[in-house]
This record gives structure tokens, C-alpha cells and sequence, in this order.
């Protein structure tokens, strides 16, 4: 799949989603390139209809274009609720476990899903795997001592890089922490992985969003299609 077949999966998948955003919601809105999309209906939306709501970002990034469209955009803590959050995924497998955090925003993100009534995921059809894993699985640490976390991750046999930009020059969050890369190929245990690296000392957060997800809209070619988590109430 080419680059503009993918764009055109994933704008299908935002502008299917950005239907779910009506007026008065508290809205989260994720980061990256399909949620771009999803903004970029909304703004229309606000424009041609007259859409009112107010939105949750997950990055500064989707802040800024969220808020060029004049959509209002409050801090998580003045708002008593989310809604609904719509974000994207990395990957997603068939038991609804999901990589995040490829943007580097993965902490704002599970905290914003987290605090949400529902969760939605658009992707494009490379993102649903059998098995998650093959991406490589972002983990948020302190700058300070993350050379011990990183050897403590090569000890286990998680094959750590630490993300660097074009440049050379680390990658930071919103949070001004690294990322750390583990290339694992596939994750059979991600709920004992999950606990490992949430207990290791100097990690902040992980990029497995484990059962969190409610539902996921697939930009496929035959048209967007919607997955349903069984595994949660509706």
C-alpha cells in the first residue's frame, strides 16, 4: 500500500468518526497522522454546521490545530468528564490490546483515555494484526538514569533504542521525557509486560492500552468498518 492509499484509509476512518462528536460533548482528541484527519472534519464541521463542543487534546501538536479551527480547547483537569476520545493506534490486535505512543505522546494519551467514557480508535487496515509487537513498543522515561533503565531493558532481553529525531538529538514529550524503543517482534504475555515496565523504576508510562479501547473504525477500501470490543459493557 502506497502512501496516498493509506492517507485515503485513514481520512475515510477520521471523517467516519468525527460523526460521533455532536454538540455539547467533551471531546479527547488524540495525536497523529489519521487523527489530523479527524480534526480536520471536525473543523469543517464547525465551520459548514455549526458544530459546538469542547475538546481534550493529547499533544500540544493537536492543540494548536485543533484550536486554528476555532475549536475550544480546555486543560483535562477543567472538565469533570470526557465523553468520548478518539485517537489513533499503532497497532491493534484481535483481543482489542493496542501499541501507542508512536507520536510520542503516549502518556497525555492513556491519561486523557483513561478519564474517558468511551474510547475509539480510527486506524488504516496495516494497523490490525493478529499479534502486537512488531511495532516497536514506545516506553516513557525520566532523562535521569535512563541509561540504567535501558541496560535493565537490554538485561530482560527487550531490545531498547533510544528515540532520536533526524537530527541525533533525543526525542522529547510534552513532558520534556525520552522514549525508548523496545523491539520485541511480537508480545504473547502483554499483561505481565505491562506490569514489569510500569513497576520499573525511572519508566512513566508505556504504550500497551490493554482492553481500553471500545470500539475501532478501520479504513478499509471497501469503506470504513466499525470493530466492536466485546470484552467491555455498552
Amino acid at each position: 500500500m502506497d502512501k496516498a492509499q493509506q492517507d485515503a484509509l485513514k481520512k475515510a476512518a477520521g471523517i467516519e468518526a468525527a460523526s460521533l462528536v455532536t454538540n455539547g460533548m467533551v471531546a479527547g482528541l488524540g495525536t497523529g497522522s489519521t487523527v489530523r484527519f479527524l480534526v480536520d472534519e471536525l473543523g469543517r464541521r464547525v465551520t459548514d454546521e455549526g458544530l459546538s463542543f469542547t475538546g481534550v487534546t493529547t499533544s500540544r501538536r493537536t492543540q494548536e490545530q485543533a484550536e486554528s479551527y476555532g475549536i475550544r480547547i480546555v486543560d483535562i483537569d477543567d472538565v469533570d468528564h470526557i465523553d468520548v476520545t478518539i485517537d489513533g493506534a499503532d497497532e491493534v490486535d484481535g483481543n482489542f490490546n493496542g501499541i501507542k505512543g508512536g507520536g510520542a505522546a503516549l502518556l497525555w494519551e492513556k491519561i486523557v483515555a483513561t478519564n474517558s467514557d468511551r474510547v475509539v480508535w480510527i486506524v488504516d487496515e496495516s494497523k490490525v494484526v493478529d499479534t502486537i509487537g512488531r511495532f516497536p513498543l514506545p516506553v516513557e522515561v525520566i532523562p535521569f538514569g535512563a541509561g540504567h533503565v535501558i541496560k535493565r531493558f537490554e538485561d530482560r532481553g527487550y531490545h531498547p533504542v533510544l528515540r532520536k529525531d533526524a537530527a541525533g538529538k533525543e526525542v522529547r514529550t510534552d513532558e520534556n521525557n525520552y522514549v525508548v524503543d523496545l523491539h520485541l517482534g511480537r508480545i504473547d504475555k502483554p499483561e505481565e509486560l505491562a506490569q514489569d515496565l510500569i513497576t520499573t523504576v525511572g519508566v512513566v508510562e508505556h504504550g500497551l492500552f490493554l482492553n481500553m479501547v471500545d470500539k475501532v473504525i478501520v479504513g478499509d477500501p471497501q469503506g470504513p468498518r466499525t470493530l466492536v470490543n466485546p470484552f467491555k459493557k455498552h
